[in-house]
């Protein structure tokens, strides 16, 4: 596909095709994700963790978060880039959430944003959608809402609970959501989910019934080593590679076997000459 991706091609896409969705941080990873040929990108708020050192997604604030998008957004000329809306930036009300949402697009140069949940936040969704942005919703483990949750936990397996899943995909859709995030949900329901719901799901440790899915770019190349979820695959391991290097480097320099020859500049001989 050549053609820059839009949010009604994703959602065009329920049924026809899997969808496949990276994160990316910064330039060089938006270039590189850009390059695989996803169909989406996502500027995530786990760079909380990933990127900025934080123990959960709490702590990124709405400019660290339009400061990351920044880059990503100039990197990437195909894909469809998608800005997490960060914690509290869009629940206390719709007014607040169109003029944020609307940041992270102007600024951020977004677009798409997602938000995290449903019910409370339903009337954000349907203003931002009118106003012009696109909204991805994400329903399942919420990672602002761990605190609630009790930690990073599977959900929905109960009946009531997935029946609340359910529920509230149908919700998102209805407000006028492109897509939505499936995380952590057992394999079995976010299927349902994905029967039930007239918009794509983007499964990310909900099994493979979803019509796509997503993972952290840093856990796919093994970057980061902190903590690797469940249903993370890592395809390369690249920290270790690197971490060769920066050995072999510090080493050399050490050794004095580097900078050689090769990685110096000369100068004309007699120009040296007259310094003596």
């Amino acid at each position: 596909m050549d053609k820059p991706v839009t949010a009604p091609m994703i959602k065009q896409a329920k049924g026809q095709r899997r969808l496949s969705m990276l994160t990316a941080y910064d330039y060089p990873f938006g270039l590189l994700a850009d390059k695989s040929g996803v169909d989406m990108i996502l500027i995530g708020d786990s760079l909380a963790m990933v990127v900025l050192g934080h123990e959960d997604t709490l702590s990124v604030t709405l400019d660290e978060m339009i400061h990351h998008c920044k880059p990503v957004s100039r990197a990437v000329t195909r894909a469809l880039v998608i800005g997490d809306m960060p914690f509290m930036s869009y629940e206390p009300s719709v007014e607040l959430a169109l003029i944020n949402a609307g940041r992270m697009v102007r600024e951020g140069g977004v677009r798409a944003v997602k938000l995290e949940g449903a019910g409370l936040v339903l009337p954000q969704v349907e203003a931002m959608v009118q106003a012009g942005i696109p909204v991805q919703g994400h329903i399942g483990l919420t990672p602002q809402r761990v605190a609630q949750l009790g930690g990073f936990k599977v959900q929905g397996k109960t009946a009531e609970a997935a029946k609340k899943l359910v529920d509230e995909s149908l919700a998102l859709a209805e407000a006028g959501c492109f897509s939505i995030v499936l995380e952590a949900i057992p394999a079995p329901i976010a299927e349902k989910i994905t029967e039930a719901c007239p918009v794509p799901t983007i499964g990310i440790g909900a099994g493979v019934g979803c019509d796509g899915q997503v993972l952290v770019i840093h856990d796919i190349l093994g970057l980061y080593d902190q903590f690797l979820p469940k249903f993370a695959k890592q395809y390369a391991k690249l920290s270790e590679n690197i971490g060769d290097a920066l050995t072999r480097f510090r080493e050399e320099v050490e050794q004095g076997s580097f900078p050689g020859p090769e990685h110096s500049f000369s100068m004309d001989e007699d120009e040296l000459k007259k310094l003596y």
